[in-house]
C-alpha cells in the first residue's frame, strides 16, 4: 500500500506571514516595557525576515529567536515573551492561514482509500499542528523542532517513513521545495512530488522530480480507484 508524506507551508497551504506578524505584536509588547525600535517598520519587517530565515535553516529555536529579537530591542529575553509570542501564533492560525485549493477534496480522498498520510514540517509545535489542522488535515504532525531534525536531512524523512509504517520506495513526499522536499525524499529513498502551483523553474543542478503537479488534485491519478461494495 502506497503512502504520502506532505510538506506543510506552501503545499496544503499558506499561512500569510503569520510568524512575522506575530513578531510585529510582540514588538508592541516590548515597546510598552521601555524597549526601542530599530529603524523604520521596513527596517523591523526587514529583520524579523532575517531573523526568521536564520531560525527556518536551524542556526536555532524559534524560542531563541524570540530572546534575540527581545535583545535587539533592548529588553531583557523573559520566558514571557517567548510564552506571548507562541500564543499569538497559535491564536492567529484560524484568521491568517488559508488552505490550498482542493486540499479537502484530495486528503477525503486519500482516507477513503485507506492510504497512510502524514505531514514532515520544519518547523514548531503546536503551530504547525494547528495549523495542518486548520488545513483540514488530521494525520500525524512531525515536525523539526520535535524530531531533532530539518528536512532535507535523511534522518527527518527516516523519521516520517517510521511513522507511515511503509517502505521508502512506495512512499510519495509531496512539496513545493525542489531542495529540501523533493530532493531530499529521493536522497532517502522515497518518491519525490514537486508541487508547482507557482509556476516555477525547477533547478537544473538538482535530478527531476519523480512527479511534477500544479494541484493536489492531480496526486489522485497516482492512486487506484476505491473498491466499491456492490
Amino acid at each position: 500500500m502506497r503512502a504520502f508524506g506532505f510538506d506543510l507551508d506552501h503545499t496544503l497551504a499558506i499561512d500569510n506571514g503569520l510568524e512575522r506578524v506575530a513578531f510585529l505584536r510582540l514588538l508592541e509588547v516590548l515597546l510598552s516595557e521601555g524597549g526601542r525600535t530599530i529603524g523604520t517598520l521596513r527596517d523591523e519587517i526587514d529583520s524579523i525576515d532575517a531573523l526568521l530565515a536564520r531560525q527556518r535553516q536551524g542556526e536555532y529555536s524559534i524560542d531563541e529567536a524570540v530572546r534575540r529579537f527581545a535583545a535587539g530591542h533592548g529588553v531583557a529575553p523573559a520566558e514571557r515573551h517567548v510564552a506571548a509570542f507562541r500564543r499569538t501564533a497559535v491564536t492567529m492560525v484560524d484568521e491568517f492561514l488559508v488552505p490550498l485549493p482542493g486540499v479537502k477534496p484530495v486528503l477525503d480522498a486519500l482516507r477513503e482509500r485507506e492510504i497512510a498520510v502524514a505531514v514532515l514540517s520544519n518547523g514548531w509545535n503546536p503551530l504547525q499542528a494547528r495549523k495542518a489542522q486548520r488545513a483540514g488535515f488530521h494525520g500525524p504532525v512531525l515536525v523539526s523542532s520535535e524530531i531533532g531534525e530539518r528536512k532535507p536531512a535523511a534522518r527527518a524523512f527516516e523519521a516520517l517513513l517510521q511513522r507511515l509504517g511503509t517502505p521508502a520506495q512506495l512512499t510519495w513526499f509531496v512539496g513545493d521545495d525542489p531542495h529540501a522536499d523533493v530532493a531530499g525524499a529521493q536522497a532517502a529513498g522515497l518518491r519525490g512530488v514537486w508541487l508547482d502551483w507557482e509556476r516555477k523553474v525547477y533547478p537544473p543542478e538538482l535530478k527531476p522530480p519523480d512527479r511534477t503537479i500544479r494541484g493536489l488534485d492531480e496526486l489522485l491519478a497516482l492512486l487506484p480507484e476505491p473498491e466499491r461494495v456492490p
